[in-house]
């Protein structure tokens, strides 16, 4: 199971989501405009941006990205020191960001939803890793350094 329960897998379920909704019960709402595509543009542009950050910042640690593993490091350096978890905030951006340009107008719902699942799945889990793992240092690193934003 942990070999699919990755966050682009779940990111990807919520696309699904949102394309069958706008495609299949969009109830004749929708946000279609200059706006409104704007801001998709700049929401899964934020969030693919995000996540490069992060993940350069995982090699220049030489700690594994991938969730359910065991780090090596802990990154505090770069964008981690604004967010503690910038690619799941990248995820929920570009999540924001398809809704948004889908023109998935229901599927607005999905983000708030989208956030707790990461949090739940895969953020809490993580960082009782790290607190584990990295006593003091990840305390210090939390006590400093914002969850999302």
């Amino acid at each position: 199971m942990h070999r699919i329960d990755l966050p682009p897998i779940w990111l990807a379920a919520f696309i699904a989501v949102a394309w069958l909704q706008q495609r299949y019960f969009s109830l004749g709402l929708s946000l279609d405009s200059g706006l409104a595509d704007l801001i998709a543009g700049l929401l899964i542009g934020g969030g693919v941006l995000l996540m490069l950050m992060a993940a350069v910042e995982f090699r220049r640690h030489r700690t594994t990205i991938i969730p359910h593993r065991a780090p090596s490091a802990m990154v505090q350096s770069g964008i981690y020191k604004r967010s503690r978890n910038p690619i799941y905030l990248g995820d929920v951006l570009v999540l924001a960001g398809v809704i948004l340009h889908l023109d998935a107008v229901l599927s607005l719902v999905l983000v708030p939803v989208f956030a707790w699942l990461l949090e739940k799945r895969f953020i809490v889990p993580e960082e009782n890793r790290l607190r584990r793992q990295f006593r003091a240092d990840f305390a210090r690193y939390a006590q400093k350094t914002r969850r999302w934003i």
